[in-house]
């Protein structure tokens, strides 16, 4: 199964003073495209029905070299899925990291959101380049991002080379498929004839 990191833009993510530092916003949203520069990624609204979420990880960066901010366990790290997408809620326990992140997310200074999953059910469209992902199997981590990383990665790669792989088989069956249209139009027009 495939392991990748996806970036989200957060929807209406705002800091809660009154309740301590509490978080909200969207980490992925449905039925909208996102564009990956060498294919476009939609998730369907039933993605996240099965997928295993009982210990998520919320995480700066990704990076696993500093204490995660949130955690489903805990109680601190909460999931909603609703109409528009999954949406997260966390209050962040005080610590230095934690502070300094909130007040950033406060300012607006960070403002986007990613999550890293594998894949149980998708399916492509080659025609229009469009990865549509039909049922995660298991969601590690949701991460507040200072700068995209999904591009740079090396699963992006990977799943780069696998997708152009498969595109090139795709459209080799297509030809294949269409010179046999071709062949069975002219049987049936000289059968007509005779």
């Amino acid at each position: 199964m495939e392991k990748a990191v996806k970036e989200i833009r957060l929807v209406n993510m705002r800091a809660l003073d009154e309740e301590g530092m509490i978080v909200e916003g969207y980490a992925a949203v449905f039925d909208t495209v996102t564009d990956l520069k060498w294919i476009k990624e939609v998730i369907d609204r039933h993605a996240f029905d099965n997928a295993d979420m009982s210990d998520i990880v919320m995480k700066y960066n990704h990076e696993d070299s500093i204490l995660p901010m949130a955690r489903t366990k805990g109680g601190s790290l909460q999931f909603t899925i609703d109409d528009h997408g999954l949406k997260i809620r966390a209050k962040l326990p005080d610590t230095s990291v934690n502070r300094d992140i909130y007040t950033l997310i406060k300012e607006g200074v960070l403002s986007k959101m990613s999550f890293a999953f594998t894949v149980r059910s998708e399916e492509y469209d080659y025609e229009t380049d469009t990865r549509k992902i039909l049922e995660f199997d298991k969601i590690f981590d949701v991460s507040v991002v200072d700068v995209p990383a999904y591009e740079t990665t090396e699963i992006y790669a990977r799943s780069k080379e696998q997708y152009e792989e498969e595109k090139r088989q795709y459209e080799k069956n297509k030809k294949v498929h269409n010179l046999e249209l071709e062949k069975e139009k002219i049987k049936l027009w000289l059968d007509l004839q005779a």
